[in-house]
């Protein structure tokens, strides 16, 4: 075998390893993830709307209140920080909120909750002390919410769009709480 094919197989080698490390021990995609990401679009006319979140599950747990504190800011989600873009102009309870990409944060209460508008991109929601990362003088819009009970408890912390009364809502749902977000273009 000539020298210039051997030198291509060992460099080979050598990325083939390195990928196999990488994927074991830095983003194992072997093993299922505990919170899955996800990723939820809505597209109307011109307007293109998307959100990516990690999706924890109850598990049997206490979740508002317990495992998501009350009056705190939580990364809506888990693992990285949930994001939301938007390719053009929204209303969001008479503020606005310019096209471009967001983190979206919340503070969960009984009643009601407060969503976060962030423009500053972080890579994790919390940080090693499991505090969120979230930092307020990037917040573009601060929104209270009402919290609405639900009759069967929802499983797995679900981000959706609701467009079914011609109004057009971010919602949030997860144990026995959905809140809804009101959007206008």
């Amino acid at each position: 075998m000539n020298t210039f094919l051997k030198r291509i197989l060992i460099l080979l080698t050598i990325v083939a390893v390195g990928l196999f490390l990488y994927s074991c021990f830095v983003e194992n995609i072997f093993e299922k993830r505990l919170s899955p990401k996800d990723t939820v679009k809505f597209e109307l006319n011109d307007l293109k709307l998307k959100v990516f979140y990690n999706r924890p599950y109850k598990k049997e747990r206490e979740v508002f209140g317990a495992l998501v504190p009350f009056n705190q800011v939580w990364r809506t989600g888990a693992n990285e920080a949930t994001t939301f873009e938007t390719n053009q102009n929204l209303s969001i309870k008479g503020m606005t909120l310019p096209a471009g990409k967001y983190t979206l944060w919340t503070v969960p209460r009984d009643s009601s909750w407060t969503v976060l508008f962030n423009s500053k991109q972080y890579s994790w929601g919390v940080n090693s002390e499991m505090k969120p990362m979230w930092d307020p003088n990037y917040d573009v819009v601060d929104i209270e919410v009402p919290v609405k009970k639900l009759n069967s408890p929802v499983e797995q912390f679900t981000i959706a769009f609701d467009n079914s009364t011609d109004s057009l809502s971010l919602t949030m749902a997860w144990d026995d709480v959905k809140i809804a977000v009101p959007l206008k273009e």
